[in-house]
C-alpha cells in the first residue's frame, strides 16, 4: 500500500535476466493477456518505497514473464527489483463473472466448516495446474496447514464482504 492507493499483484520479479536490464517473473495473475495494455505498473516490496514503471516490452517463456522497464537498462538496475512486486491500482483490475474471485480477496478469509468449527485462515491459492487449492492456516497448529479444493461442491460459499469461507469437506480431508 503507497497513501491512499491500493494495488493488486500481477506478477512478482524473481531474478535479472540478460545484462540489458531484464527481469524474470512470476505470473501472479489469471489474466495474462492484460500485459497487452498494461503500459504503467508499480514495483511494491513492503520494506522499500513503491516505484511507477513503465514496460517496454514483455513476452512469455516457460509460464513466466520476461519485462523490460524504461529506465531499467543493465543487470544491476535489474538486481534492485529483484523480489518486487509487480503491481496494479485496483480500480484497473479485470472484471469477473460471479463465483470467481481474485486471490488477494480470499487472503485472510476466515474459514470454517458448515456446521461451524473455525479451521482457521486463507493464506492463499495454490495452483497445481488441474486445480486451484485454498491453503488454511490451522488455528490448532500454526506449523500445520490444510489444503482444501477450492472446488464449489466443497467450498460452498464464498463470502467476500463478511470475510468468510464455508467449507463442506468429504471424510478425511481435514484429517493431517
Amino acid at each position: 500500500m503507497d497513501g491512499l492507493r491500493e494495488f493488486v499483484a500481477i506478477a512478482k520479479i524473481a531474478k535479472p535476466r540478460g545484462l540489458r536490464g531484464e527481469v524474470v517473473a512470476n505470473v501472479l495473475t489469471g489474466f495474462p493477456e492484460r500485459f497487452e495494455n498494461q503500459e504503467r505498473v508499480f514495483v511494491v516490496k513492503s520494506d522499500s518505497k513503491t516505484r511507477e514503471l513503465e514496460i517496454e516490452r514483455f513476452w512469455f517463456q516457460k509460464n513466466r514473464i520476461i519485462l523490460k522497464f524504461i529506465g531499467v537498462d543493465s543487470i544491476e538496475d535489474a538486481e534492485t527489483l529483484r523480489d518486487f512486486e509487480v503491481c496494479i491500482l485496483e480500480s484497473e483490475v479485470v472484471d469477473l463473472v460471479e463465483d470467481e474471485f481474485f486471490d488477494w480477496e480470499l487472503q485472510g478469509c476466515r474459514v470454517e466448516t458448515i456446521q461451524g468449527k473455525l479451521l482457521g485462515k486463507a493464506r492463499e491459492i495454490m495452483r497445481t495446474g488441474a486445480s486451484e487449492i485454498l491453503v488454511v492456516e490451522s488455528i490448532d497448529d500454526a506449523k500445520k496447514d490444510y489444503l482444501i479444493p477450492f472446488v464449489k461442491a466443497i467450498c460452498t460459499e464464498v463470502d467476500i464482504e463478511n470475510k468468510l469461507i464455508k467449507v463442506d469437506a468429504p471424510d478425511g480431508l481435514l484429517e493431517f
